[in-house]
Order: C-alpha cells, then sequence, then structure tokens
C-alpha cells in the first residue's frame, strides 16, 4: 500500500470513529434528558440547559475529529 492510501483510510476511520462516538452519546444524553422530564415534568427547565450544553460538548469531538481529518 502506498501512503496516500494508507492517508485515506487513516481519514476514514478518524471521520467514522468521530462521528459514530459522538452520535452515541448525544443520543444517551438526550435519552436520559426525555427520561427524567418524563418522570418529573416540572424539571424540565432546569434540565434543558445542561442537556443543550452536554450535547454541544459532544458535538465538539466531532468537529475535532473533522479537524484532524483536514491536518492529516
Amino acid at each position: 500500500m502506498s501512503t496516500e492510501e494508507l492517508t485515506i483510510i487513516a481519514k476514514a476511520c478518524i471521520i467514522v470513529l468521530g462521528g459514530i462516538f459522538p452520535a452515541l452519546a448525544i443520543g444517551k444524553i438526550a435519552t436520559k434528558a426525555m427520561e427524567a422530564m418524563g418522570r418529573n415534568p416540572e424539571s424540565g427547565d432546569k434540565i434543558f440547559v445542561p442537556m443543550l450544553l452536554s450535547m454541544a460538548f459532544a458535538e465538539a469531538i466531532a468537529i475535532y475529529a473533522l479537524v484532524v481529518t483536514f491536518v492529516i
């Protein structure tokens, strides 16, 4: 294999892992937030902002993976 092919494979692996794990994390965050709001509907306002912040941090990991892919 040439270095160009290895670079393409490395980029693909980074994008795949950088997309799957943040997506799983965001899904888990949303699931737990909905469960908490379902059990206690009055807590929706208190849960919403931390939920969005957690999702933003998880999404930042995917953005870092994209940046690393462009750098390689």
